[in-house]
């Protein structure tokens, strides 16, 4: 790429005239810096390793920044970060690659189910290492769950839709029996509201031709149920009438609720979040600030379903894997 065409797609200004016409790669890591990249840094010892490594343009913002080496071009730009993506998006275009968002549940699901991972590519939340992956990557298929830093990749990234036949046969709140692509799957680890997320990351797998296993499928981080009993120790769910389910979103405790509700179940539930969050529904939770408040709470309430948000299930004594229907 030349100088001009740099300046020109990176939307900068070129503050001095060097010798160097050309340049080759693009790094924002002073340490994989070649001969005749472009550097991206607004960090004055980053460039002084980057000219060292060979680089042939370093573009910054700011005015801290001195034009140290008069042979390589410097360009100063208002975002350095815009400036990136910006040389990326054409990099994508010749590349021909394809970007999908993805929710927390379905990116959490397809990495649990997949058998290979050598076609499809995560995308990192952070931009440079996003930068340096799209760049470098050798797959042509990237998936992110980042929908800012998606429109600055890709504005017309797509979002993935369900087109695998499926259906659920019978549930409980932990566990789902339920039939997808002609398969039928029985008393599966899966929350009963999360079968749509499954369904659309099957029909993500099968477009893109990507091996998969429903076998696979355990509980997630996203919901996460623990039967324990009064000292807080896991418990076979035949000898308790206690689960505590950690949870990281408020979502799924709206919709257990919502499904105990619709199903009229018996059970006493309890709700436990940091103070002042907010659950529809929900006038009295309870708010807590420490670990050791949660176990208090715990011991001292009584409950059949504990929802706590935020936490994970090391707060417990001990912890098994096991788990049963209710």
């Amino acid at each position: 790429m030349t100088i001009e065409a740099l300046v020109n797609l990176t939307a900068g200004t070129l503050q001095n005239t060097p010798s160097i016409q050309s340049v080759e790669g693009a790094t924002v890591f002073p340490s994989k810096v070649e001969h005749g990249d472009i550097f991206f840094s607004n960090d004055a010892e980053e460039i002084e390793m980057a000219l060292k490594n060979g680089a042939y343009a370093i573009i910054y913002e700011g005015d801290e920044i001195k034009n140290s080496d008069p042979e390589v071009a410097w360009i100063k730009v208002p975002s350095i970060e815009a400036a990136a993506f910006k040389l990326l998006r054409y990099a994508v275009l010749e590349k021909e690659a394809e970007f999908v968002y993805l929710s927390e549940r379905e990116n959490t699901l397809l990495k649990m189910i997949l058998l290979q991972k050598n076609s499809i590519a995560f995308i990192s939340d952070e931009w440079k290492k996003a930068f340096e992956q799209i760049l470098n990557a050798p797959q042509k298929l990237f998936v992110s769950t980042n929908k800012e830093l998606l429109k600055l990749i890709n504005p017309s990234a797509s979002q993935i839709q369900s087109d695998v036949p499926g259906y659920p046969i019978s549930d409980t709140l932990f566990k789902s029996t339920f039939k997808v692509d002609g398969f039928v799957y029985q008393d599966r680890e899966l929350a009963p509201f999360h079968l749509d997320s499954l369904l659309r990351v099957a029909a993500f797998c099968k477009k893109h031709d990507l091996p998969y296993s429903i076998e696979r499928l355990r509980y997630t981080k996203h919901f996460m149920p623990v039967f324990i009993d009064g000292t807080l120790k896991t418990s076979h769910a035949s000898k308790s009438d206690k689960v505590v389910i950690f949870t990281d979103n408020l979502e799924d405790i709206e919709k257990a609720r919502e499904y105990l509700k619709y199903n009229g179940t018996w059970v006493k539930s309890i709700v436990l979040t940091p103070p002042k969050t907010k659950i529809e529904n929900l006038t009295r939770p309870y708010w807590f600030e420490t670990e050791e408040e949660v176990r208090e709470i715990l011991k001292n309430t009584h409950f059949n379903y504990a929802f706590i948000y935020t936490l994970d299930r090391s707060i417990l004594n001990q912890i098994k894997e096991e788990y049963s229907l209710f």
